[in-house]
Order: C-alpha cells, then structure tokens, then sequence
C-alpha cells in the first residue's frame, strides 16, 4: 500500500467518493486545499442539446461540484444557500472543462466562492488557435458564484 492510500481521507475526498451524481458524469477532483479546488470533466455525447453544444445544466454541476469541494474544505458540513452561472462560450463534444472553485469571503457559518469554467482541451477554438501557432487552453467558458452555508449537525435524517 502507498502512504497515501494509509492516511484517513478528508472531509473533500470523503465526500467527493459519496457523489454519485458527479463521479458518474466522470467528474474529477484534480486537487485541493483549503478554501480551493480544481476539478475536470469531458464534455460526452449525452452531454449535448439540441443545439449541439454541452447543455448548461451540466456546466452548472461541474462548477457547482467545484464550490462543493472547495466549501466543504474546512471540515463543517456546508451546502449551498444559493448559486448562479454566467455562460460565457459554448462547450461542445469532446472538450476538457476544468473548474477552479476560490473561496473569496468566510462569515460566521456562510461563505462566497468563485468557479471560474475552462476550456483546457478541444473545441473549434483550440484547431484555430493551433493553426496560429497558439492555444486555446484556458478559454473562459463560464462564471459561477456560489454562497455557502454550514449547517450544525453533520448528520442526514437517513442516518439519525
């Protein structure tokens, strides 16, 4: 066994391995620390709309995936008290999305994270932008701002 795999998990990766919903999207957690987190995600088939590209509730959960890790950093169980996404730029078949989640404010038992929504790999930007010698990883696809809110029992009704 690896060091890593004998150190008790934190309050991210523990809840990150109980997240379904996102893991079965093939959502990664990437990396993070207090008050931040990265996580990945590819845009599939099943992802895109009528329109042909990533339907926004997806880039909503990615992003929503991010604050989560990045709230719950600190240990309290925290949920989300409110949240909302700019659109910035079409997501499409095939794109890496990386989101970087940024707490920017903690008080009291509330708090206020940023997720910033990249393109790192993909889409017609990056064929253009390689023609020209440069890339397109990086392409801000959405801005997502996200208010915490720790609640005082650690326990679900489920488990009471």
């Amino acid at each position: 066994m690896t060091q890593a795999t004998d150190v008790a998990r934190g309050p991210v990766e523990t809840m990150f391995a109980a997240d379904q919903a996102s893991r079965n999207l093939g959502i990664e957690l990437v990396q993070h620390g207090e008050g931040t987190a990265v996580l990945r995600m590819t845009v599939t088939p099943a992802m895109v709309n009528g329109h042909r590209i990533a339907h926004g509730g997806y880039l909503f959960m990615l992003a929503d995936t991010a604050f989560a890790c990045a709230c719950n950093s600190h240990g309290p169980v925290t949920v989300a008290a409110a949240a909302d996404i700019v659109f910035i730029a079409p997501a499409h078949e095939g794109d890496v999305l990386e989101a970087t989640a940024d707490e920017r404010t903690r008080f009291g038992r509330s708090g206020i994270y940023d997720v910033t929504v990249r393109r790192i790999h993909g889409g017609p930007c990056e064929a253009r932008a390689t023609e020209g010698g440069g890339t397109a990883a990086g392409e801000v696809i959405a801005e997502f701002r996200g208010r915490s809110r720790s609640i005082r029992s650690t326990k679900t009704k489920e488990s009471q």
